[in-house]
């Protein structure tokens, strides 16, 4: 027997989806809080423009001077009179300063150093982050403090050394790339197997457990897992190891002897050695001329740099 007033429907009792469906758009709704006025942050403008002008102008200097017509820097100016190409030619096909050959061997010498480097050290981080072993920490503190002391401290002893190599490894003594590269990678490990160590304590052991639990083994977990999660402070090492053996001049001007297995800074030393005869113009060409590799890499590496850690991680 029905009632004569209609019944009221029945409504399913709201979910928790439901709530939260329906605070969605009051919370979309929200005012934003608005940028600070110019007023309030003009000084932070004012000191960035003045630390973009004290790091630019360097820059601005030597490559106006690559341009410039006469070869002095006592009256090089900022905004060269006229603009040549004559320092670029005066480099590249003076026989007597084999520019090209210089720069070859700077990009073998950096580019296989930081390749090494980088893997090296990330075998190294890997195993004292991963495993645990007998005198690990002593390793670790032994790499810290071999670090401390500069490896030109040891530049004798490391002629010395590479003298007496030359005669039992003449492929990797003095005056050769292979040598020269062998005492970079020396002096390079320590720091950057620390750094790399730090990174990959960070990565989740969880991943490496379950990698286990299908089947893969700590070889596989390495290059396929950690590798992989470690490409962004992997870059920063490749990149701060390429510009710092770029850079480097001490130990290549002992260690190579030949004018055509030099590196670029001891070719281009050659060019303001004379106090006499000093060619600001050649040099600082040759100098635009080695900058501009760094930015190309740094320019490719840029997407890894700011990637975040563990965003290949959550891709199916």
């Amino acid at each position: 027997m029905t009632s004569g007033a209609e019944s009221a429907p029945i409504r399913p009792p709201a979910t928790d989806l439901d709530r939260i469906a329906g605070a969605l758009p009051a919370a979309a709704e929200a005012p934003r809080p608005g940028k600070a006025p110019f007023r309030d942050v003009w000084w932070r403008y004012l000191v960035g423009l003045i630390a973009m002008a004290f790091a630019l102008f360097p820059i601005v200097y030597v490559v106006s001077a690559a341009f410039n017509p006469i070869p002095s820097l006592s009256t090089a100016t900022v905004v060269p009179e006229g603009v040549t190409l004559d320092n670029f030619r005066a480099i590249l096909t003076n026989e007597r300063e084999p520019y090209p050959n210089w720069y070859l061997n700077t990009m073998i010498i950096a580019t296989a150093t930081a390749v090494t480097t980088v893997l090296l050290g990330a075998l190294a981080a890997y195993a004292f982050s991963r495993f645990r072993f007998k005198g690990r920490r002593m390793g670790m503190l032994a790499l810290l403090l071999i670090q401390m002391f500069p490896q030109f401290l040891a530049v004798v002893a490391i002629y010395l050394i590479m003298l007496e190599v030359s005669d039992v490894f003449p492929a990797v003594g003095l005056n050769t790339r292979s040598g020269l590269m062998l005492v970079y990678l020396g002096g390079a490990l320590g720091v950057n197997a620390w750094l790399l160590k730090g990174f990959f304590d960070s990565i989740p052991h969880e991943l490496d457990e379950s990698a286990r639990v299908d089947g893969a083994t700590p070889a596989q977990i390495f290059w396929g897992i950690i590798l992989p999660l470690g490409a962004p402070v992997l870059a920063v090492i490749g990149l701060l190891s390429f510009i710092s053996t770029l850079n480097e001049f001490i130990i290549a001007s002992q260690l190579l002897q030949a004018p055509d297995k030099y590196t670029l800074p001891v070719g281009l030393f050659g060019f303001i050695s004379d106090e006499f005869g000093q060619e600001w113009g050649p040099f600082c060409a040759g100098v635009v001329l080695a900058a501009l590799p760094v930015v190309l890499i740094f320019i490719v590496l840029q997407r890894w740099i700011v990637s975040g850690l563990t965003q290949g991680s959550v891709k199916g």
